[in-house]
């Protein structure tokens, strides 16, 4: 009789007890170091500033691979080669992670990677069948292509 109480009782307690630990609404852990929680509001809220010589652009960047390894380059100045009448672009040290894919427009102030090194700065806005990760985008390209001039051009680029 009293192994019957006692199978009952454990009936009775034990599903309440399962329930309890698989509560998914209980408390954190008391024993969390709170100061060493640090809050992830917006990790690509850099700006990039590219200095073209007096004239200073701000891109917002994309969060992407790409971005966060070209971020880690920077601040950097560099002679960008003129190309097509809408394009500069310098080659980069090393190779950075891509993810490409064919835009088919370009837009004035885009900033792209082609292939795996190849940093570009568009000018002006046409249609395209190549492919390119996207980095970032200049906030105003409004004076871009007068700044750039037809030929090579000497920019700094580093983070705001």
């Amino acid at each position: 009789m009293r192994i019957k109480n006692i199978l009952a009782t454990l009936l009775f307690v034990l599903p309440i007890l399962m329930g309890v630990a698989c509560n998914q609404d209980s408390p954190v852990p008391t024993n969390v170091d709170e100061s060493s929680i640090t809050e992830n509001t917006d990790p690509m809220n850099d700006t990039l500033a590219l200095k073209i010589g007096n004239t200073e652009f701000t891109a917002a960047l994309i969060d992407n691979p790409t971005t966060k390894a070209f971020k880690a380059m920077l601040p950097l100045t560099t002679n960008m080669t003129e190309l097509n009448g809408n394009e500069k672009y310098f080659h980069l040290s090393k190779n950075l992670p891509t993810n490409e894919s064919n835009p088919g427009r370009i837009n004035s102030g885009d900033l792209m990677l082609y292939g795996s090194n190849t940093f570009v700065l568009f000018y002006e806005t046409f249609s395209t069948s190549y492919s390119y990760t996207k980095v970032g985008k200049i906030n105003d390209p409004a004076g871009l292509a007068a700044a750039l001039g037809s030929r090579n051009v000497t920019v700094t680029i580093e983070l705001r």
